[in-house]
């Protein structure tokens, strides 16, 4: 699919209430792995490009993961940090506190944030009630002065599974009470997450597929740059919370002629896990290893071939960058990863190995083919999502700006 793209529109010169700059508020839960904060620290990156910029503030519960990275103008709100067990429930990532004490807190920082900045838009990832509905004090102390929208990624869970959540959590409810319009950071083409889902009719006309946030990944700044010989081919397991099986699986792969290995663990594994795979990494010398990077996008990038558990945001930068990917997804808790790997392996831009068949012979063989292809074309993919945000972004401030007048 293929969309003629506008240029990004100049953001309106100043709110006519208070003579300062647009202003944007940017929601993750991030409870696993870093792919909600990372999809919002690019979407923050994207509308700091406008002129002039807006103000934006992101709230995150994995600060750590986008503290250097944060555009100009951006500020951030560390909400206490949230992990997710193997059955899917949520408890205290750091904190020696139940669930819903935790979920209390984040729900009063939340409420007292966004009502002393007052944003113009509020982009809220995923849960049109924020976890555990910790964003409902906030929604509705700004109904009426925000202009609320729910953004969506590509996947959510296997068909049914998102269809019995949806309703459970009355997300249908709450998209007709609080919010203005949904942005699926998609192609309907490939995959589309609100099928069978129930959405409010006046929301229908105001629900965009943006495309993947894919290109222009490469143009936002990064940190300290990953010094790496190439040619090389990379692992990567996102946050890393339970990637130790493909990371080790990788760290006993031959790697292909003349090529080293690169392996990032990610902040969140489990040091008894990251220790293990330093040890084997010990008795390579074709092979690194990294906790965290802070240039995963360029990283991925000047790879021959990459390997990697198969989260959106490394998806995205491996179809912008045409990186030969090998996706092993996560099944547990969630399928997301399956259906997404299944839908672009249909389209013939990535490979998937599911997990029951991962072993070092099967990346062996993966890689060793891999490095020997042509880079991956996007097969008409639609992937300027963060190209079509600035847009999107104004035309929902100046609905504001105007109501504001009236």
């Amino acid at each position: 699919m293929t969309t003629t793209v506008p240029a990004p529109p100049a953001a309106r010169s100043a709110d006519v209430r208070t003579g300062t700059r647009p202003r944007v508020a940017l929601y993750s839960h991030d409870a696993q792995g870093l792919g909600h904060v990372r999809r919002n620290l690019a979407i923050a990156h994207a509308l700091s490009g406008m002129e002039p910029a807006p103000d934006i503030l992101l709230l995150t519960g994995a600060p750590e993961a986008v503290a250097a990275h944060r555009p100009r103008g951006c500020d951030l709100v560390s909400l206490p940090g949230l992990a997710k067990d193997a059955d899917g429930d949520y408890g205290a990532r750091h904190l020696s506190v139940g669930q819903r004490h935790v979920v209390d807190m984040r729900r009063a920082v939340l409420t007292a944030a966004l009502t002393s900045f007052r944003p113009d838009v509020l982009v809220v990832d995923k849960h049109p009630r924020g976890l555990r509905g910790e964003l409902e004090p906030a929604l509705r102390a700004l109904a009426g002065t925000t202009q609320v929208v729910l953004g969506l990624r590509d996947v959510l869970d296997d068909p049914a599974v998102a269809r019995r959540e949806w309703s459970a959590e009355r997300n249908g409810a709450a998209l007709d009470r609080w919010y203005d319009a949904v942005w699926v950071y998609g192609d309907a083409a490939v995959h589309d997450p609100l099928a069978g889902l129930e959405l409010p009719r006046r929301l229908r006309h105001r629900t965009v597929h943006t495309g993947y946030l894919a290109h222009g990944r490469d143009a936002l700044p990064s940190g300290r740059r990953t010094a790496v010989e190439s040619p090389y081919v990379l692992a990567t397991v996102g946050g890393g919370s339970d990637g130790a099986t493909l990371a080790e699986a990788f760290a006993r792969a031959a790697m292909p002629a003349g090529h080293r290995g690169v392996l990032v663990t990610g902040p969140q594994m489990p040091p008894r896990e990251r220790c293990r795979i330093h040890g084997i990494a010990e008795s390579r010398p074709d092979l690194e290893v990294h906790e965290f990077v802070e240039d995963a996008t360029a990283l991925l990038a000047g790879a021959s071939a990459v390997v990697g558990m198969g989260g959106y945001n490394t998806v995205c930068e491996a179809m912008s960058a045409g990186t030969p990917m090998l996706v092993v997804p996560r099944v547990r808790p969630r399928t997301e990863q399956l259906v997404r790997a299944r839908a672009l392996t249909a389209a013939g831009v990535i490979d998937h190995l599911t997990p029951d068949r991962l072993s070092a012979a099967a990346l062996t063989d993966w890689l060793a083919g891999a490095v020997r292809r042509a880079p991956v074309a996007g097969h008409g993919i639609d992937l300027d999502g963060l190209r079509r945000l600035p847009v999107l972004f104004s035309e929902l401030a100046d609905e504001k700006e105007n109501a504001d007048v009236a």
